[in-house]
């Protein structure tokens, strides 16, 4: 395979619309399967999965994952703010909605956008990246103010926690572009950021005291099954398989689709009310992911 990129064509769209989806869904498979497993161990089961279906696959393919390479430190780090991340993510969604939940999360893009600067010269923010960035955050302002005066207030501790997920989120990737990680497979970077949310949040979960797994019903095992085989450790495979065949700034302007999709599967399969207002702030939030992905990657 020839090592150049390629434009995107009738399967790069494709794809990036399924797993666009796909990461859209999770927040409401999550809230489906919360009456039967608790939040965080959801999150923990997730991690335990995805990381023994990882490891099974990097050893089927050849790809090492104990080598010494330098990465260790910096890969450990990143596995703590990953983990950090979905505490954030699962726990939050007990105080707001999924559609609220994945529309913040997604703001992510745009704190990556401001820090990366400071640790890698050469990603200085464009003109149009600022401009996505301003959009953005105006549009978290429009949402957060959104929901409290129209549920006095009852969403305002998830919306932080997702809030600060996208910032995890932003950190972790900008650990990954300073560091030695940058140089290391995309497969040995993932498989750092599982195998240390798989040791971490089991116990997150305990001391949070969790009841942990109450009943394993056909819901919570094909909500779990979701979660762990198709997001965590398929989706992660094509979406790189995908940054190394096409061009990755045109590919990262979909995931602004993300949101999108987050907050229809919210209202078709939980009932959740959203407001025009909040629908323009989903709507924001995605034309600032796609201008900080787009401006920051065509330079």
């Amino acid at each position: 395979m020839s090592p150049e990129r390629q434009p995107l064509d009738s399967t790069a769209f494709g794809l990036t619309t399924v797993l666009c989806m796909a990461w859209g869904l999770q927040q409401v498979a999550i809230k489906l399967a919360a009456a039967d497993v608790s939040l965080v161990m959801q999150a923990s089961i997730r991690s335990i999965v995805a990381t023994a279906l990882l490891f099974a696959w990097a050893r089927s393919r050849g790809i090492p994952l104990f080598r010494a390479d330098g990465t260790l430190w910096s890969g450990l780090a990143a596995g703590a703010l990953f983990a950090l991340e979905f505490v954030f993510i699962y726990a939050g969604l007990g105080h707001t909605t999924a559609s609220r939940m994945i529309v913040f999360i997604y703001t992510a893009p745009c704190f990556t956008a401001l820090m990366l600067p400071f640790f890698v010269r050469s990603e200085r923010l464009s003109g149009r990246q600022w401009a996505g960035v301003l959009l953005a955050f105006a549009a978290i302002l429009v949402a957060f103010g959104e929901g409290f005066f129209a549920a006095q207030g009852a969403t305002l501790i998830g919306d932080l926690f997702g809030l600060g997920a996208a910032f995890m989120w932003a950190s972790t990737i900008v650990l990954i572009r300073a560091t030695r990680l940058s140089h290391t497979s995309a497969t040995k970077t993932l498989f750092y950021q599982l195998a240390v949310s798989a040791a971490v949040l089991p116990a997150v979960s305990v001391a949070m005291g969790e009841p942990g797994v109450g009943r394993l019903t056909a819901l919570a095992v094909a909500s779990l099954a979701y979660q762990a085989v198709l997001v965590a450790f398929a989706s992660y495979l094509v979406w790189f398989w995908l940054l190394t065949k096409y061009f990755a700034a045109r590919l990262s302007v979909f995931t602004s689709l993300t949101p999108l999709f987050g907050v229809l599967f919210g209202v078709a399969l939980l009932g959740e009310r959203i407001t025009s207002v909040f629908v323009v702030a989903a709507l924001l939030v995605a034309a600032g992911i796609a201008l900080v992905n787009w401006a920051g990657r065509r330079r």
